[in-house]
């Protein structure tokens, strides 16, 4: 694909995301049913839990494109997990800003020390030393292939923060989706508007992980024949 057509697909995705999130904070307040126990403030359930997932899934893009870099040293491998990272840092940052707000209604305090805030936070900073260590080597090709490290070592931690419910006593409570004893634990409303908000997210990541590559690829060939001119 092209970088014009990358560009003029993440831009139409990104704006369908947008449009979609209207629809699913509209959905959130209007139509879907008030849970029993956390009342208005299970709401946020809808934006906490897809941004969670999408986090997981730009990190483990980011992840695997990095194992492929170190494997082909491709520089297209290095800027997929580039803009995969950074797309899992934002969404990632939005995780762990609902977080603390809905803990502080469900548990009664912002932050504990339990499993899986733990493990979340310790991913986040790893993914933020990734950036950090891709511009600590006056070698650039080094600091990438250390970043590249980082990247899978941030990722191996994804599935330890999924089963930590299960593993660890925690204040989360267990997985209600994608459950080991059966089917959602959750009302059919409830789970049509995870399963949207979980698409528009997803869409949205996908078209700034788009668009970003678009601008790094024309970044990248601007380097290149500025160097041409050079020499």
């Amino acid at each position: 694909m092209s970088t014009l057509e990358l560009r003029r697909t993440g831009t139409m995705l990104t704006v369908l995301g947008l449009l979609g999130l209207v629809v699913v904070y509209w959905l959130s307040f209007f139509w879907v049913s008030t849970e029993a126990s956390q009342g208005v403030a299970q709401r946020i359930f809808y934006v906490h839990v897809p941004a969670a997932w999408t986090a997981f899934l730009g990190f483990g893009i980011a992840a695997l494109a990095s194992g492929m870099y170190l494997w082909l040293r491709d520089e297209r491998f290095d800027r997929t997990a580039l803009c995969a990272a950074e797309g899992g840092m934002i969404f990632a940052t939005i995780m762990i800003t609902t977080g603390p707000l809905w803990g502080r209604i469900a548990w009664g305090t912002y932050w504990t020390r339990e499993p899986r805030l733990t493990l979340t936070l310790l991913m986040w900073f790893i993914f933020l030393g990734y950036f950090l260590v891709r511009r600590s080597s006056e070698n650039p090709e080094k600091g990438k292939r250390y970043a590249a490290v980082t990247a899978i070592m941030g990722a191996l931690l994804i599935p330890f923060i999924h089963v930590s419910v299960l593993w660890f006593r925690s204040l989360h409570p267990q997985p209600v989706v994608l459950r080991t004893d059966g089917g959602p634990a959750l009302p059919g409303d409830m789970l049509t508007l995870l399963l949207t908000s979980l698409a528009v997210f997803t869409m949205l990541f996908v078209g700034l992980f788009m668009l970003r590559y678009a601008l790094e690829g024309l970044r990248n060939d601007i380097t290149l024949r500025a160097r041409k001119a050079v020499s």
